[in-house]
């Protein structure tokens, strides 16, 4: 079983960054896969981004490629989400996720564990 928490969510405005957290315990997440995805309100949940523990490979959607950067620590068990140039589009609750294996994936049925979601208020 693998417990995901996130933090950092916050308000913030139209331009301004923020840095996501999650911290993975529970087991061991070497061979796996993490992303992050997001949900706007009456939205269907976005998928962010991803990264391939073991080796740092990243894939970002068009959406946010060039203004988000994910990364891990693997001694604090931590993935990272930072969200630079941020827009009101971007107000959401931000979701981690992780798989059994190292596939990435955009699709978020393909994802076996998920954190309780931290708010992100972009404001104009």
């Amino acid at each position: 079983q693998v417990e995901l928490v996130e933090s950092g969510g916050g308000l913030v405005l139209t331009g301004g960054s923020l840095r996501l957290s999650c911290v993975v315990s529970g087991r061991t997440i070497a061979n796996t896969a993490m992303a992050w995805f997001r949900q706007a309100p009456g939205k269907e949940r976005e998928f962010v981004g991803a990264i391939r523990w073991n080796v740092g490979i990243t894939y970002y959607p068009d959406s946010v490629k060039g203004r988000s950067t994910i990364s891990r620590d693997n001694l604090k068990n931590t993935l990272y989400l930072q969200m630079n140039s941020l827009k009101p589009d971007d107000t959401a609750v931000y979701y981690c996720a992780a798989r059994n294996t190292a596939r990435l994936l955009t699709d978020e049925s393909g994802y076996d564990y998920w954190g309780q979601g931290t708010q992100v208020t972009v404001s104009s």
